[in-house]
């Protein structure tokens, strides 16, 4: 549940941003709040809501409670993506095995920076879905995938070919049916922090924090067609919990799991 949330926009709107407005309005069916010369933060704490803001490039998102707005960006996509397609090696695919034309779901989207990844595997015959629980969130990395300029090659193409669905997992997974998806991923937020990645602490304070249950592996190996794969901290218990085997490197602060399916 995200809560109350209005829409702003910037301190000094243009045409644009007020367009921007207008469609989050109107997607999302909730209220436009004039700014009104107030910071965001005022304007959260008055209305004890969650506010998204139209400024004129790009929407922020400011959590209620959050110190910093959750954007769009590739992040790590862009250098991840040229390393590919240098032929070198990717952690997550190695985990993936992904193939030509495969259906990859990721369970917990967040900035997408996987699921690029995994779109370029699959390629133009493939199909990657993204789960996002949290629908503020889910709204503006749909649009951002499908709007943010960028000239850079394969970027484009593998983000306008995800599919963003706002979801919460287990309850996306119960619908489909058997082997719906080739692979099925899964990123939950990492118990421990890793003070590294500062660039993910708007969207762990914005996102929904869940926790890997044994329903959500049960559905997650019901609809996987080849594997489950599982990101986590390297001292998340979830590996050994689960059955996962693990892919541990050693410098890196998380590792990924795998599940094939029999």
């Amino acid at each position: 549940m995200c809560g109350v949330t209005v829409v702003t926009t910037a301190g000094r709107p243009d045409e644009l941003s007020e367009k921007l407005a207008q469609f989050v309005c109107e997607t999302l069916k909730i209220e436009f709040v004039p700014r009104q010369k107030r910071s965001v933060a005022a304007l959260g704490r008055q209305l004890q809501a969650n506010v998204i803001v139209a400024g004129k490039n790009r929407y922020e998102y400011y959590a209620k409670g959050a110190t910093a707005p959750f954007f769009f960006h590739p992040n790590s996509a862009a250098f991840r993506l040229k390393r590919v397609a240098r032929g070198e090696m990717e952690p997550l695919l190695e985990a993936c095995q992904l193939e030509e034309g495969d259906s990859f779901l990721d369970c917990t989207l967040g900035m997408g920076a996987d699921s690029m990844l995994a779109a370029f595997a699959v390629g133009e015959q493939g199909k990657v879905v993204g789960l996002e629980a949290n629908r503020n969130i889910a709204f503006i990395v749909k649009h951002g995938m499908q709007t943010y300029d960028t000239t850079k090659l394969p970027l484009t193409t593998c983000m306008r070919q995800i599919e963003v669905v706002h979801a919460e997992a287990v309850e996306f997974l119960r619908q489909q049916p058997a082997n719906a998806f080739d692979v099925v991923y899964m990123d939950p937020m990492f118990e421990e922090t890793i003070e590294e990645a500062n660039n993910f602490e708007a969207l762990r304070q914005a996102g929904s924090h869940l926790a890997l249950t044994a329903e959500w592996m049960q559905e997650a190996l019901r609809v996987a067609k080849k594997r489950v794969v599982l990101k986590a901290h390297y001292q998340s218990d979830y590996f050994e919990r689960y059955g996962f085997q693990r892919f541990a490197r050693q410098t890196a602060k998380f590792h990924y799991g795998v599940m094939e399916k029999i």
